[in-house]
Formats: C-alpha cells, sequence, structure tokens
C-alpha cells in the first residue's frame, strides 16, 4: 500500500540553524532514508528547496493560466520534503513516520496514495 509521509516545517526555520547543523540534520534524514530503501520500502524520497527559493502556484481559471508566488500567503509550515512508501499498512507507515528524525523538529504527515475521486 503506497503512503506518503509529508514533512512540514515551520518557516524560516532552516534560516535559524547553522550550516553544520543543517549539514547534520540532512545527513541524519540521509541515513533515514537509506534504512529505508535497505528495508524495501522506499519508493522515492526527495528534500525541497525552502520556499522563498523561487516557490510558485498556478490556476488555470477559464482558459488563462496565472502564476502566483510562494506558497499561501498566511502559510506557517512549509512542505520541507517527502517520503512515498510502499508498505503493507498504516500502521506500518505511522510506525515509520514516527522512527524520521524530521518528527523531532517539523511535522510527519501521514497521507494513503489514492486516486483523487476517492
Amino acid at each position: 500500500m503506497p503512503y506518503m509521509l509529508l514533512i512540514h516545517e515551520p518557516v524560516g526555520q532552516r534560516q535559524a540553524r547553522t550550516r553544520a547543523e543543517g549539514e547534520a540534520l540532512y545527513e541524519r534524514m540521509l541515513q533515514f532514508a537509506g534504512k529505508l530503501k535497505q528495508r524495501g520500502v522506499l519508493r522515492a524520497v526527495e528534500s525541497l528547496a525552502s520556499q522563498d527559493s523561487g516557490a510558485a502556484r498556478i490556476e488555470v481559471r477559464n482558459g488563462r493560466a496565472q502564476v502566483m508566488d510562494g506558497p499561501f500567503a498566511e502559510a506557517k509550515e512549509m512542505v520541507g520534503g517527502f517520503f512515498l512508501l510502499d508498505v503493507a499498512s498504516r500502521a506500518e507507515a505511522l510506525a515509520i513516520a514516527g522512527e524520521c528524525p524530521a518528527a523531532e523538529w517539523a511535522t510527519v504527515e501521514v497521507r494513503a496514495v489514492a486516486p483523487c475521486y476517492t
């Protein structure tokens, strides 16, 4: 069963860290991803750039595309990355989310992957 773990970080948290602190946390995440890959449950993983580094939104209304800067203006969190898993159950996805180092400084959202009509 596919599940996505979305890492929700407080906006500005990355800028509050030193480069060395950020690199150490990133290394922990890489090690976590490596363990998931060894277990055979990792489909994909990516870290996302900070939302102030060119993030954009697009809407198409009445055939016209409109590009807007960044995430929603009132956002207090940003999606900092994701893990796409293939696990046996929701319980396993939740257990993996609890092992994720990012849960120590961010929120890890667990979502089933399913068609948009369900």
